[in-house]
């Protein structure tokens, strides 16, 4: 684990009831356009924060992917009290997605991108696992101080990764800021 891997010993962050009343996660997802059959990548997927939302917007596959297996065990337990039929887990890193390519219509990269080494890498990695015309969702940290969050110094301020995101060929089609921690982009390719 690199230090800028989440440690999930701290899993219990991930859901808890003031990061729902800030970022609601059908809403946010709201913002991508899933459809009744897309197929969706959950890229650092926890414990299923926004994978079980996104299962029940589609009936296309939802894949799971984590690099920890810790974490992949208790997606397992939740996608199966949830019934989730429709959800793959997946180990894997996001700079090396054990994908074929342009397999999924959405991927959703919800406080991930700023633990890949290096950006550009999984940003093509992204755009590779993506179909023509697919999206992206990147909810980020601002890169400001702030007591919750990554140390500022793994932050992607939100014009950096317009930039990258651009760089590799994606068109950025919005930029909102659900609180003022944080940026919702979305990328098309």
């Amino acid at each position: 684990m690199t230090d800028r891997r989440f440690d999930p010993s701290k899993m219990a962050k991930l859901d808890n009831p003031e990061r729902r009343k800030a970022l609601p996660p059908e809403k946010i997802l709201s913002q991508l356009g899933i459809q009744a059959n897309d197929a969706v990548l959950d890229l650092g997927a926890g414990t299923g924060y926004f994978t079980l939302p996104a299962a029940k917007m589609t009936a296309g596959k939802v894949y799971a992917l984590d690099v920890e297996p810790q974490m992949l065990e208790v997606l397992r337990e939740r996608v199966s009290e949830q019934q989730s039929d429709n959800v793959d887990l997946v180990k894997g890193a996001i700079e090396d997605i054990p994908m074929d390519n342009e397999v999924v219509n959405q991927v959703i990269a919800s406080f991930v991108l700023h633990e890949v080494e290096p950006l550009s890498k999984g940003l093509q990695e992204i755009r590779r696992v993506l179909q023509s015309g697919g999206r992206c969702l990147c909810l980020e940290w601002e890169k400001k101080a702030m007591e919750q969050g990554p140390p500022l110094n793994h932050r992607i301020h939100s014009d950096e990764m317009k930039k990258a995101f651009e760089d590799i060929g994606f068109t950025v089609t919005s930029l909102s800021f659900p609180t003022e921690s944080h940026y919702i982009m979305i990328a098309q390719k």
